[in-house]
């Protein structure tokens, strides 16, 4: 597995670091709070083959910008920040896929900028608040694994960890959200280490209490694809359908043998179901 190429892009709103790998179409990729380096991301991995994928660490992620008030670490404001970025980068229009807090940046991209997204691709996402009306939900206090979720969580954002106590307990965390979790370290196999910026995680952990979008699903004009896991106990499947319901151009998978995890836990028929997409937009 070759490595990333790492660039900075100096944008009219700040330097962002971008990872980029494969050919074809441009697809932009990125995660609200994660952090990448040239080992790349699992889930961004899943597109190498068919596109250019820019990975993009947000404002206080890796070597990008920092933030100069709280409120450039909203979904807004990460919105104007990856414009910037595709202007500078003289791409026209691109393709986003965003997996967890990735898609609900997908979701806000697709209301506010269908225009210059070719398609849009969310993976395991709501558009709404998920925690406090749903049980099956590992993020409400009335799951099993609530408690020990919160724990690794916490653990997880101090710098001072040891590279094996952080890979520990990361480990145990992504456990927790797979329908086979004996099979980890053979989804997990590939030299991949990212961070956590836990300046905006702690931003989206206020944030997300009031976030909703339902309403606006409506104005996403570009084709979308939604994928989830049947048993996804971070968005529960609930919200991807109601997301199908509301997005005009929208197409839903719900793969029957996974967890939060599908391009990992269902690879070949994620791989399949995306190419069948791409295809579709194609050809219409």
């Amino acid at each position: 597995m070759s490595n990333w190429i790492r660039k900075l892009i100096n944008t009219s709103r700040g330097e962002f670091e971008v990872f980029i790998k494969g050919k074809g179409d441009p697809l932009c990729i990125t995660h609200h709070y994660s952090e990448f380096n040239n080992t790349g991301d699992y889930f961004a991995e899943a597109f190498t083959e068919t596109n250019k994928v820019f990975l993009v660490n947000l404002r206080e992620a890796g070597s990008s910008s920092r933030a100069e008030e709280p409120y450039q670490l909203s979904f807004l404001e990460t919105i104007f920040d990856l414009e910037a970025i595709r202007e500078k980068l003289e791409i026209k229009k691109w393709g986003f896929a965003g997996h967890s807090t990735g898609g609900m940046l997908g979701i806000i991209y697709g209301i506010y900028f269908s225009n210059h997204l070719n398609f849009t691709v969310i993976v395991g996402a709501a558009a709404r608040e998920y925690m406090t009306f749903s049980e099956d939900c590992i993020y409400n206090s009335m799951h099993p694994n609530f408690d020990r979720m919160q724990e690794l969580t916490e653990s997880l954002k101090h710098n001072d960890l040891s590279l094996e106590t952080k890979n520990t307990l990361k480990a145990e965390r992504t456990k927790l959200s797979l329908f086979n979790p004996e099979k980890y370290a053979e989804y997990f196999s590939m030299k991949i280490n990212k961070g956590i910026s836990a300046i905006r995680l702690n931003y989206f952990s206020r944030e997300v209490q009031v976030y909703d979008v339902t309403k606006k699903l409506v104005f996403i004009t570009t084709p979308t694809l939604i994928i989830c896991g049947k048993y996804d106990v971070q968005c529960p499947v609930i919200y991807s359908m109601e997301m199908a319901e509301y997005i005009p151009d929208s197409k839903l998978v719900i793969f029957n043998r996974s967890n939060h995890y599908p391009f990992l836990e269902e690879a070949d028929l994620f791989k399949e179901e995306y190419d069948l997409f791409i295809n579709q937009q194609i050809h219409s």
